[in-house]
């Protein structure tokens, strides 16, 4: 198993691969970032992971922008190559915005609300 130096990451992608995002090309979209990156000579600048379910299946498929704490939605591979670069420039895909942080995560109205989770 690899352990990569993270020093220069100033992104952390986290591309869902949970079984809906996965029947809305989550796989196409892992390849595509991660063949943009390579393309660019930035994967030292954005690191990414293929995670599980993130709980937002209505708006698959989902990646998540740390340290923003952005959660994009109805990511193509496309649109994931629009991510990098526009990362890689300081900026978002506003668009597909559902939730960035801001001392908690604030919802941008553009997905489904959600139920709230059940208390401990």
């Amino acid at each position: 198993m690899t352990t990569w130096n993270l020093e220069e990451t100033r992104c952390h992608l986290l591309i869902c691969n949970g079984g809906s995002c996965m029947a809305k090309q989550a796989d196409e979209v892992t390849q595509a970032i991660r063949d943009e990156l390579a393309s660019l000579g930035a994967d030292r600048r954005i690191h990414t992971t293929r995670t599980r379910c993130n709980g937002r299946c209505a708006d698959a498929c989902v990646v998540i922008a740390y340290p923003d704490g952005i959660w994009y939605k109805g990511i193509t591979p496309e649109l994931g190559k629009t991510l990098v670069r526009r990362h890689l420039s300081g900026d978002r895909l506003d668009e597909h915005i559902v939730y960035s942080f801001d001392g908690r995560f604030v919802s941008s109205g553009l997905s489904a609300a959600g139920t709230d989770k059940p208390s401990s």
